[in-house]
């Protein structure tokens, strides 16, 4: 009995691996066919480009955002600059796939179609919808993700995804084993009892 549960709970954990496995992969081919529509133009780049940005690195950026007829939509230049950690999303997708491969000092001019903008429905009423975007932006300070920071954001989301479905192959097993106990006979609770006496 034990071991037809536990023959049960692997197929669901191998099942569920397997979906888990397959919806990264369809993921990750989306984004390798967007990221070619991004285009980059390098305005300015140092003569020492030692250390190039990475997912997971944070980046300190001046920025001017505008639509493709030159109204300026956004600028950073006359606040703070902007922190950016790569991989978070905490900007338009079309800008961080521009700021991964560039070094601190690097001024760069990044053409966003739509799709990795705002979309259809825009940002009314600044940006229109099925707006094209044009971003002007300079890298003031580049810092490396940590070890610490990387095994954060890389090795505890597997974990995690290790661990959901041994956690529900062993409620399944619990609950199947406790389905399955037979419960005391009402009659040999009895018999014991007068037996005792």
């Amino acid at each position: 009995m034990a071991a037809l549960s536990q023959k049960f709970t692997m197929k669901i954990s191998v099942c569920l691996l397997l979906l888990a496995v397959f919806t990264c992969g369809v993921s990750a081919q989306g984004e390798d066919h967007t990221a070619e529509e991004v285009q980059v133009e390098v305005l300015v780049k140092p003569e020492t480009c030692s250390t190039l940005s990475r997912m997971g690195d944070t980046l300190q950026i001046h920025y001017t955002g505008k639509l493709m007829d030159g109204k300026v939509i956004d600028s950073s230049l006359s606040r703070d600059p902007l922190a950016v950690e790569l991989g978070k999303r905490t900007v338009i997708a079309g800008l961080e796939q521009s700021l991964v491969g560039v070094c601190e000092g690097q001024k760069i001019k990044a053409t966003i179609p739509s799709h990795l903008a705002y979309g259809k429905k825009g940002y009314p009423p600044t940006i229109p919808g099925d707006a094209a975007l044009e971003f002007e932006v300079e890298v003031i300070s580049l810092t490396q993700q940590t070890p610490w920071q990387k095994m954060v954001n890389d090795v505890l989301p597997l974990v995690c995804l290790a661990l959901v479905p041994t956690l529900l192959g062993l409620v399944g097993l619990y609950l199947y084993n406790k389905a399955n106990a037979q419960k005391p006979n009402k009659k040999k609770a009895k018999d014991k009892k007068s037996k005792k006496k």
